[in-house]
């Protein structure tokens, strides 16, 4: 192998490498990490929004906004969780205090809970 060609395979493992760790830290500013994995396993529940917050974080000039929801889950009384999620700037009027929102939510941990409503903004 050519220096030049090491060269070329070390920069392009070394970008591969970034974009995975820009990736990861994305989703651990957005929420995401946690929320993509309840939304995949956990259970469909409903949540009231009851405050909505700015968390100083954007994504593609989208804010990553905190709630904090009264989840009402099948057969639990209802309770209080905080997330944060990544909302289009769109969507900020229509996700107020007070709209109910789908969720899903950690039967293990109940308070691992993530908005379910991402196939709506499509």
């Amino acid at each position: 192998m050519t220096l030049h060609r090491a060269t070329l395979v070390v920069v392009v493992i070394a970008g591969c490498m970034s974009v995975g760790c820009i990736s990861s830290m994305v989703d651990s500013y957005s929420g995401e990490d946690i929320a993509g994995d309840v939304r995949a396993n956990g259970l469909p529940a409903q949540g009231r929004v009851l405050k909505i917050w700015e968390t100083g974080v954007r994504i593609n000039n989208n804010p990553v906004v905190g709630f904090l929801l009264e989840i009402h889950a099948e057969g639990m009384e209802p309770y209080e969780a905080e997330t944060k999620a990544l909302i289009s700037i769109l969507w900020i009027p229509r996700i107020q205090p007070g709209e109910i929102l789908p969720m899903k939510y950690d039967p293990d941990d109940p308070s691992r809970v993530a908005l379910d409503i991402y196939e709506d903004q499509r």
